[in-house]
């Protein structure tokens, strides 16, 4: 389920009009197609292994909540019900923000239920985010202001509500 989670959350992101990572340094299409790839390749496995591959899955899952914290950190929030919501996150405003923080939350449930089910990867999955939150808090702000800089020079489908934003100094 944190696969699902993880895949809206770009599908969405793309979908909106703000890319998706990667599409920065691969375009758009190249972007896509490994997130769907990918998505397939974990959605598919992760069914199919053994208790041994428990460290991959909780690893990736790990991964997953680590995308969520970084957004919930990184962006301009408020709380509702006792939870981080986000009132902006990468060019995503007005009504399309709503169904972005749920697909957050849920992701987030869905990665915390798969580190809880892959029990022997439970130490691997608690590591990672520790790991790789810090980075993507850095990366994803140096993407988005590539991303910004493409609407700019190269508008598409795909990133037309970044256009109307300043670009970074």
């Amino acid at each position: 389920m944190g696969t699902v989670g993880a895949a809206a959350h770009v599908f969405y992101e793309l979908l909106s009009g703000v890319a998706m990572p990667f599409a920065s340094r691969t375009g758009p299409r190249a972007a896509a197609t490994f997130w769907a790839g990918s998505t397939m390749t974990a959605y598919h496995q992760a069914a199919r292994q053994p208790e041994a591959r428990d460290n991959v899955f909780a690893a990736l899952n790990g991964l997953y909540l680590s995308a969520v914290i970084a957004h919930f950190l990184s962006w301009p929030r408020t709380t509702r019900r006792g939870l981080p919501w986000l009132i902006e996150c990468e060019g995503l405003t007005g009504p399309v923000i709503a169904p972005y923080n749920v697909i957050l939350h849920v992701s987030a449930a869905a990665a915390i239920g798969g580190l809880i089910e892959n029990r022997r990867g439970r130490a691997w999955g608690a590591l990672v985010p520790v790991v790789t939150v810090p980075w993507l808090l850095r990366e994803q702000r140096r993407e988005f202001g590539r991303l910004l800089v493409q609407a700019q020079t190269h508008p598409g489908w795909w990133n037309r509500r970044l256009r109307s934003r300043v670009t970074p100094a």
